[in-house]
């Protein structure tokens, strides 16, 4: 029975811990400081002002808190209408609502626009929500 409770606990930490996001610099294509992505999900500019927040079920929030859209589980990014807007794929293609690659979030970090030109990076931040910084307006900085 104790072995069964371990090893509970070690998944449900595993769990938790995989879902957790780190909280990295956004940087633009000079390597010059624009933004964060704390680890609970507030989006912060360059002053370090909060400009919006991600939550856990992907509801995007602006700094006034109001719901200006969602990031949906399987990638599609929503306005406050909720319609869709656009789509994050897997591999961090970004795709716009009309299905047009706009840009890549490299697993590197690398973001590129569709021209493939380097717009910035997001070293260590979760491929989805760069993706909502760099190429959706939720967040006005």
């Amino acid at each position: 029975m104790k072995r069964i409770k371990f090893f509970l606990l070690i998944l449900g930490v595993m769990l938790l811990s995989a879902d957790v996001v780190k909280a990295q610099d956004l940087r633009n294509q000079s390597n010059a400081y624009i933004g964060r992505i704390e680890s609970d999900g507030t989006v912060r500019n360059s002053s370090n002002s909060t400009i919006g927040k991600i939550e856990r079920d992907g509801t995007i929030r602006n700094s006034s808190n109001s719901r200006v859209g969602k990031l949906d589980s399987d990638g599609t990014v929503r306005n406050g209408s909720n319609s869709a807007i656009g789509r994050v794929e897997r591999d961090g293609t970004v795709r716009n609502g009309s299905n047009s690659m706009i840009g890549r979030v490299c697993s590197d970090g690398t973001v590129r626009n569709g021209s493939n030109s380097c717009i910035g990076s997001a070293k260590g931040v979760d491929q989805r929500y760069a993706a909502l910084f760099f190429f959706f307006d939720f967040f006005k900085r």
